[in-house]
């Protein structure tokens, strides 16, 4: 059993996907990020950098495990599932983690910062991250051309990419011309487990436990 502390952001849509994939038990504790419920002391002492997502392993002594890249490997790992076992496999996988965590997340999270929430538009600023993120999903649809998935077979890079790249429009980022970027969305898009994922935590009108309760029954 896992509890899953998180926010209906990207990062924290990573973590409640591969749960929902492995089909493991989880409890969704939603912070308010507005609030600051992240910054509390008691969540510091499972995340000291105080951010979302983390994920707390009941079976394995309330191990905390923060950062989602490092929560999706420690999933992965646990249950021999989303990352080969042999090294060059392994490797590809790792790869395009990375390559999402290194630079599609803080580019485009940027972008939305200066396009969304700055108290001062500052065009310089909209245009470079903007022209970034749009540089890296160039670099994603080449690799879609070629392959189903980013390390050929479905993996944690998928899982981790997807909900970056779904938010597409709230960054102001153009998808004209990534053919394959926009396949594989629809191919990722189309799995239960990612479409339960994606809403986690429940709407305001619905509790946390309820909607994992749904994707349960749904995956059943």
């Amino acid at each position: 059993m896992y509890d899953l502390y998180t926010a209906p952001t990207p990062n924290g849509r990573k973590v409640s996907i591969a749960l929902e994939e492995l089909g493991l038990p989880y409890t969704v504790h939603a912070l308010d990020l507005s609030a600051l419920e992240q910054k509390t002391p008691a969540y510091l002492a499972l995340n000291p950098n105080g951010r979302i997502p983390t994920l707390v392993d009941r079976e394995e002594g309330d191990f905390a495990v923060f950062e989602s890249g490092a929560i999706l490997v420690y999933l992965a790992e646990k249950t021999g599932r989303l990352l080969p076992v042999d090294p060059r496999g392994r490797s590809r996988v790792l790869q395009w983690l990375f390559f999402q965590m290194a630079g599609i997340g803080p580019m485009q999270g940027q972008a939305n910062v200066f396009s969304r929430y700055a108290p001062e538009r500052i065009p310089y600023a909209i245009d470079r991250y903007q022209r970034e993120t749009r540089r890296l999903y160039e670099v994603l649809d080449r690799r879609l051309g070629a392959e189903a998935y980013l390390a050929s077979d479905y993996s944690i890079a998928d899982i981790a990419t997807y909900p970056w790249v779904a938010s597409h429009e709230w960054a102001g980022i153009r998808m004209e011309g990534l053919d394959a970027l926009i396949a594989w969305l629809g191919r990722v898009g189309s799995r239960p487990a990612v479409q339960i994922g994606m809403q986690v935590p429940a709407a305001p009108d619905r509790t946390p436990d309820e909607a994992v309760h749904q994707g349960r029954s749904l995956l059943a």
